[in-house]
């Protein structure tokens, strides 16, 4: 019962913060005593942070363009389910293109202009990993 009313609670928590940052003007610049509740930021992370999206950028930033199935294979443990699922939101985001090939119809994706102004921050990100993770 307690485990289920610490869940209820962050589920809680979570929304109200979702609540409160929807109310916020999203065109407003963030100052830095909003940084908590800062919605760029926040909608920025949820991009990023979801499960598998950082390694199909990672890789993405290291190539022109990728077929699908290099990029399956950079990234083993994710499925081949999965992996169309989060490239499908990636590309509605704006950040991975898909490429039809209209001789050989090979599907490639790559990474759109918006995505392209990340790599910096995976290289960053790299740097970090490599000095303390």
């Amino acid at each position: 019962m307690v485990r289920v009313k610490q869940k209820y609670n962050i589920w809680l928590w979570r929304n109200l913060l979702m609540q409160e940052v929807k109310e916020k003007k999203e065109s407003a610049p963030c100052k830095p005593e909003d940084y908590e509740l800062c919605g760029h930021f926040i909608n920025a992370f949820q991009i990023i942070g979801k499960k598998w999206n950082g390694l199909i950028i990672s890789s993405l930033c290291d190539t022109e363009d990728m077929r699908f199935k290099d990029l399956a294979r950079c990234i083993e443990a994710c499925s081949d389910r999965v992996l169309v699922e989060r490239l499908k939101e990636l590309e509605k985001d704006d950040i991975v293109k898909r490429s039809v090939d209209k001789e050989t119809g090979i599907i490639s994706y790559g990474l759109t202009e918006k995505g392209v102004e990340l790599k910096p921050v995976f290289d960053q990100v790299h740097n970090w990993a490599d000095k303390w993770a």
